[in-house]
């Protein structure tokens, strides 16, 4: 027989396996979030820039702007 800490010390490690799953799905779905919104807002950022720029554009960079135009608006 084993004594009555030993198993309540393997029930309270195999019980928290399950949240420990859950806590990393949770931290992997907000860091996909994260991810997301940041390559947005620097898209944004490209097309702020190529918005505001007073030189006339070269095609590439007309074609950026148009495609990220497209994409957000």
């Amino acid at each position: 027989m084993r004594p009555e800490a030993i198993k309540a010390a393997k029930a309270r490690r195999n019980s928290s396996q399950g949240k420990a799953l859950e806590d990393y799905k949770k931290m992997w779905e907000l860091k996909m979030e994260y991810l997301a919104r940041k390559e947005k807002l620097s898209k944004l950022a490209i097309l702020v820039t190529l918005l505001a720029k007073k030189d006339p554009l070269s095609e590439s960079e007309e074609a950026v702007k148009h495609k990220l135009l497209a994409e957000y608006f």
